[in-house]
């Protein structure tokens, strides 16, 4: 005989030759021979020495444990009064009961949808989070759900989590804000064959989410093609000259014809514009050439137009002094008031004409 003493918060399980035979609580206890005790803390988990079916036929016993059986596709959360303790996988787990007051949350993972009522807290505890899936949709965007590939809902800004399990999830997200896209130095060819480069830009909006994203496959480029399709037929249809008289008529065009295609992206066009309109190569040369020879041009008819302007009034200003000799004398004497500045000293005789008589001092 042994005597063994259980203290206040074990428990001992008693076994003879390997088989079970009870439980005792706290107290002292006076053992035969070949008996054996296992002593458990009763704030641990408790780990059946032999089949735990064989330990539940003891009805005392069975009232002491909490039997926990998690399934797959399954998990369950412990609390250990009321703080998160762990995360319970697929399996069977067996608690003590008394002294910890333990409550056990189990959650279906084989389901995609989280509990909204979740203690957010949670996420932030690495054993739970790694059994979630974490997608952020900021505020300016939105985003078609795909489960196993197949469209779901959409989502508007904010932070969804889903269960990790073999179900594909996918988040396709799009920027709903204005939008500007841009074709830089596209080269095009005019009508009389001229070659030019053009800088485009254009303003838009995505208003249909799921035709943007479900229904067309890179909608940005598709609509960037189809304004430079549409620029290029615009530009081929006139030629140099028609098409730089026409330049602010090309966004208007060009606006109008892709209403339709941006429809059937999902997107509006708010705008267009042109940025530059750049000659190349030789063309840049001649066009200089011409601008030269027509500002020569004009340079030319105005100086003829002054010319005849000063001749048409000199001619005015003879036929009135022919008619009037007191407007001669006054025309005489501004004349020798203009020389007399520039000269010392001019000495002419009384002989009354006195514009004969300067003229032949200055052809001398």
């Amino acid at each position: 005989m042994r005597r063994v003493r259980i203290n206040q918060g074990y428990v001992g399980l008693v076994f003879k030759n390997g088989d079970y035979l009870k439980v005792i609580t706290q107290g002292t206890y006076w053992l035969g021979f070949n008996h054996e005790v296992k002593v458990y803390d009763l704030t641990r988990d408790f780990y059946a020495p032999i089949a735990l079916e064989i330990l539940l036929e003891d009805e005392y016993l069975a009232t002491l444990i909490e039997v926990v059986e998690v399934k797959d596709g399954q998990l369950a959360f412990v609390y250990e009064n009321k703080n998160f303790k762990r995360v319970l996988y697929a399996g069977r787990y067996v608690f003590w009961k008394g002294l910890v007051n333990r409550k056990i949350e189990l959650f279906d993972t084989s389901e995609i949808e989280m509990p909204k009522n979740m203690d957010k807290t949670l996420f932030n505890n690495f054993e739970v989070n790694k059994n979630i899936r974490v997608f952020e949709v900021a505020a300016y965007e939105k985003a078609v759900l795909l489960i196993n590939d197949v469209y779901e809902k959409t989502l508007t800004g904010g932070v969804y989590r889903y269960w990790r399990n073999d179900t594909t999830i996918k988040l396709a997200k799009i920027d709903m804000r204005q939008l500007q896209l841009e074709i830089s130095g596209q080269e095009l060819l005019t009508k009389d064959k001229a070659n030019i480069r053009i800088n485009f830009y254009t303003q838009y909006k995505v208003v249909d989410v799921e035709k943007a994203l479900l229904a067309n496959k890179d909608y940005e480029k598709q609509l960037y093609i189809a304004m430079q399709l549409i620029l290029r037929a615009y530009v081929g249809g006139f030629t140099l000259d028609e098409l730089l008289e026409k330049k602010e008529d090309i966004a208007t065009s060009v606006f109008n014809e892709v209403q339709e295609k941006a429809t059937a992206l999902g997107v509006k066009v708010l705008n267009c514009g042109i940025r530059d309109v750049i000659l190349t190569g030789e063309m840049k040369e001649i066009m200089n050439q011409v601008l030269v020879a027509q500002k020569k041009a004009q340079a030319n008819i105005i100086t003829r137009r002054e010319e005849t302007a000063s001749t048409r009034s000199l001619l005015n200003t003879a036929k009135l002094m022919e008619n009037n000799e007191m407007l001669f004398k006054l025309k005489e004497m501004e004349y020798v008031e203009k020389i007399a500045d520039k000269i010392g000293e001019i000495t002419v005789s009384g002989n009354g004409n006195v514009i004969k008589q300067l003229k032949e001092i200055f052809t001398h």
